[in-house]
């Protein structure tokens, strides 16, 4: 049977088609009616868990108020302010983003249709937000759909840019629809489209700045006014937002970019035209010329910037008021910094909202810089001529791993902070800021040397009583305990037994490790850096004794170098250094003051015990050349130089009653110092900055005052040789000395380290005389002492190289001897080997002076001069002396010379000479 349309109506009419299909129909309208009533529950069901899921979802953001909102999305034009101390204005905030601010009256009609043609068609008719496309996001993001549709409205990527962050997820989703929502409840159409046109990013202009807003992309693109776009430029900028830097025509160093690189940005352009043309906004013969528009040669060119005169300035205040504003709006949600450390997501949130806060929340910084300090320690470092040289350091390319060449200045970090406040008044961040951003005073960590001595060993000790100022330390070849590594003094050599006054003063470092190695259990790491503020001193940096000499794994910046030392200078109370002092909101509002904080950390009397030591470094010790150098020598400083291993970084920090000032140099890349004048040139550069700072400011710079001795501190008097309390003997050789101790530290026994008796002198040292030693090379009892033999054992001085430097090549020390049994300069017990000793060389006169060279043998103490009448005469002894030499008094015949030995036996008849 034929089926038509006529056919299939009768057949209906007449019944006939549910006489056959009366099962079938009611099958399926059975099965159909069951799937619309489980459709209906499923919709009520999964509406209700979808609205009760999305309630989870922004049950934590604060529904706007529309003076919140409006502050929100118009806050762009709002620039924040970075003052000097005193209120004196340095700029606004620099921002990553350049933008400058239109009226949409002002926006080309071809940029408005091409911006709504292609982000968001419907923006008219809808109230926010588009269901249909965002549930297709949302499948899509489910799905993880290699196509990606887009599911934001205008109004939402205005609330996700200005309101929300740029974090990937459900719950900011729900957020920025609930806001939008209540953003087009508020506004009209052209207030959001408006604010739209002023923040969207929209890559790079022609000098690679980021910039954001139509005007600044039409000036930065094109180089005409946002009203002034042609129909190709307007649409070539609606596509810009999709993918800001991989369609914009510039390079992030600032210059057009290889075709290659422009293709993306045209492909896009002609998808924004197709679509201007099929929404009618362009007619055919537009859409075709624009099609032929040469892009790459209607492209702005790159422009002079005008350069900041406070580059590093203007940074380091952004990245302190940056964490500031961080850490206030972590606290005014309920969250710690230690919570955003555990947490990337909301550190990035987080620093997020306080960078939009500080540049475009019309925010008033005020700071602690001197702007007189600060221009004038930049123009001695610009003016100084004695930096090393420039280093040629080889370069790898992270993109394409080729090696190539780079020169590199010798860059400088100083800081000028007060004592009392923490205030930092101006600092050195570098060289030259187009050569190397890095802010050497308060981001590069380094090495900091023997500027670690005080800090680490001799204050603590001091503060608990493990040294004073006259401890004695002996300075005698030396390895670090259970290693085969040897502690060396910078400039080599030894200097036998020294105090600690002296071992800091000329930054000795083998007494410095022997001295920490004997209180380092009681951890100074964690009970004194840590707390100047020392925060990257490691477990591992508060058990080696390396790091008594500044060698720590992450090193440490000028910042708290220098701040460790104003806590001597504010007699052992840390007060943390601080550069903002107040943020004001554009209210008027306190939003944040500096409060102060100090912290004891040493006893004022170790603290002064401390300075006064390091005033001995401008005096006698390593830098004793730069008071010569101040133009205000009198001022009380005290300071230490240090070097870091292989001469790759040079310090020089002091303080005085008023302020702390630091001066580091080194290469970027860790390159050696030339060891020739490196500390010099450091030091140097740090007076003439104290001289420049002190012109203009000296009441803070050249305290009348001085460093004022706290009460509990006693001067004693001690022996040389043990730091005990000085005794008869030791004065009567002239090794007693004095020096200032914490009164329950100072020493309370006396001295029994020494004995008298007869001495003499082998090679210059002197020696106990044996029983067999001729009286005539025996000098007199009571003109020289020897330490005893007990005293070597206790402290372990008792071995041959330590022996062989115990006793100080000094005038002072020229009448105490070792033990004969073991004598310095022959390391052992003087055998009598029975044998006589060498004769004497090369006799010679001159004038009335007869002298010879020494005897070869190593135990001879003195010579006997013999004369005979006529050559070939007999011989008689005329005279003995300990020295090489000796005046015949005018007294003509032939003369020769016998060597004679510790037990009394002569040598052989040295060749003659003949006087007449």
């Amino acid at each position: 049977m034929k089926w038509n349309r006529d056919t299939i109506r009768k057949r209906w009419e007449d019944g006939t088609i549910f006489k056959y299909t009366r099962i079938t129909y009611d099958v399926l309208w059975n099965v159909l009616l069951f799937f619309i009533i489980v459709g209906i529950i499923g919709v009520f069901f999964v509406g209700g868990v979808g609205a009760g899921y999305f309630a989870s979802l922004v049950e934590d953001e604060p529904v706007r108020s529309e003076e919140e909102l409006a502050s929100n999305l118009y806050n762009y034009e709002e620039t924040s302010q970075l003052y000097f101390t005193n209120d004196q204005l340095l700029g606004d905030v620099q921002s990553d983003l350049y933008r400058e601010e239109v009226q949409l009256d002002n926006v080309s009609d071809h940029l408005t249709s091409a911006v709504l043609a292609t982000e968001d068609e419907n923006f008219r008719e809808h109230n926010g937000i588009v269901p249909k496309a965002l549930l297709r996001a949302v499948v899509q993001q489910v799905t993880n759909s290699s196509t990606k549709t887009g599911g934001s409205t205008l109004t939402q990527q205005l609330v996700k840019n200005q309101i929300l962050t740029n974090e990937v997820s459900f719950e900011r989703k729900a957020k920025e629809v609930m806001n939008a929502l209540r953003v087009e409840q508020f506004f009209d159409k052209d207030q959001i489209l408006e604010a739209y046109m002023n923040i969207v990013p929209f890559g790079r202009n022609a000098n690679g700045q980021n910039i954001a807003g139509v005007q600044s992309a039409a000036r930065g693109i094109f180089g005409v006014d946002a009203g002034e776009l042609s129909i190709p430029q307007a649409a070539f900028i609606a596509g810009l937002p999709q993918n800001p830097f991989g369609y914009t025509p510039f390079k992030n160093s600032g210059g057009v970019k290889e075709e290659e690189g422009l293709q993306p940005g045209l492909n896009r352009m002609e998808e924004v035209l197709e679509r201007m043309h099929e929404k009618g906004h362009i007619t055919e013969s537009e859409y075709e010329k624009a099609l032929a528009y040469d892009l790459k040669s209607n492209l702005a060119s790159p422009k002079p910037l005008p350069s900041s005169d406070y580059p590093f300035l203007t940074r380091e205040i952004k990245v302190r008021a940056g964490e500031i504003l961080k850490e206030q709006l972590a606290k005014k949600d309920g969250l710690t910094m230690e919570d955003l450390e555990n947490d990337n997501q909301l550190m990035e949130e987080y620093t997020t909202l306080a960078d939009r806060r500080l540049s475009s929340g019309g925010l008033k910084v005020h700071t602690t810089i001197d702007k007189e300090v600060y221009d004038v320690m930049q123009r001695v470092k610009n003016n100084y001529n004695n930096y090393d040289t420039w280093r040629t350091i080889p370069v790898e390319d992270p993109e394409t791993g080729e090696i190539s060449e780079k020169e590199i200045p010798v860059e400088v970090g100083s800081i000028l902070q007060e004592n009392s406040s923490g205030a930092i008044r101006g600092f050195i961040a570098g060289r030259d800021f187009d050569v190397q951003q890095l802010n050497h005073a308060t981001q590069a960590r380094r090495s900091n040397g023997s500027t670690m001595k005080p800090l680490l060993v001799y204050g603590p000790g001091f503060d608990l009583g493990a040294l004073q100022p006259g401890s004695v330390l002996a300075d005698v070849p030396y390895k670090y305990p259970n290693k085969n590594t040897s502690v060396d003094n910078y400039a080599g050599g030894y200097h036998g037994l020294v105090s600690a006054r002296q071992a800091l003063a000329n930054s000795w470092n083998v007494p410095t490790v022997k001295a920490y190695s004997e209180f380092v259990d009681q951890n100074p790491a964690d009970n004194y850096l840590r707390k100047m503020g020392f925060e990257a001193i490691t477990a591992e940096d508060a058990e080696n004794l390396s790091t008594s000499l500044g060698s720590t794994i992450n090193g440490v910046t000028v910042e708290e170098n220098t701040n460790g030392f104003a806590t001597f200078g504010n007699m052992g109370s840390y007060t943390d250094a601080y550069m903002i002092d107040e943020i004001v909101t554009k209210e008027g509002d306190t939003l944040y003051k500096h409060k102060k904080e100090s912290t004891g950390v040493f006893s004022e009397q170790a603290s002064y015990l401390t300075i006064d030591v390091l005033r001995d470094v401008f005096d006698y010790g390593t830098a004793d050349d730069v008071k010569s150098q101040l133009t205000n020598p009198g001022v009380d400083w005290a300071g230490k130089t240090g070097t870091s291993q292989n001469y790759k970084d040079a310090w020089f920090v002091a303080t005085n009653p008023n302020v702390t000032i630091s001066m580091w140099m080194g290469y970027d890349r860790k390159e050696s110092l030339n060891s020739n004048g490196y500390s010099d040139r450091n030091n140097s550069l740090w007076a003439d900055v104290v001289n420049a700072v002190t012109e203009i400011r000296p009441d803070l710079m050249a305290p009348e005052q001085r460093f004022e001795q706290p009460s509990g501190i006693v001067e004693k008097s001690y022996c040389a040789t043990s730091g005990l309390l000085t005794s008869e003997l030791c004065s009567s050789v002239g090794l007693s000395k004095s020096d200032l101790y914490i009164k329950e530290h100072a020493p309370t026994e006396e001295d029994d380290s020494l004995t008298e008796g007869d001495f003499t002198e082998i090679k210059g040292d002197l020696v106990a005389a044996g029983d067999d030693t001729p009286d005539e090379f025996i000098t007199s009892e009571g003109d020289g002492v020897s330490l005893k033999t007990q005293f070597l054992k206790n402290n372990g001085y008792d071995n041959e190289k330590t022996l062989e430097h115990l006793i100080p090549d000094r005038e002072e020390w020229s009448n105490v001897s070792l033990p004969s049994e073991s004598a310095a300069g022959v390391g052992e017990q003087i055998t009598n080997d029975g044998q006589p000793p060498s004769s004497p060389g090369n006799l010679r006169l001159q004038g009335t002076t007869i002298s010879w060279n020494s005897s070869s043998s190593d135990d001879v103490v003195g010579y006997r001069i013999y004369r005979a009448g006529s050559p070939g005469g007999n011989f008689s002894k005329v005279g003995s002396t300990g020295s090489t030499s000796m005046d015949l008094s005018g007294t003509s015949g032939v003369y020769a010379v016998r060597a004679v030995d510790y037990y009394g036996q002569e040598s052989g008849l040295s060749e003659t000479v003949t006087a007449e």
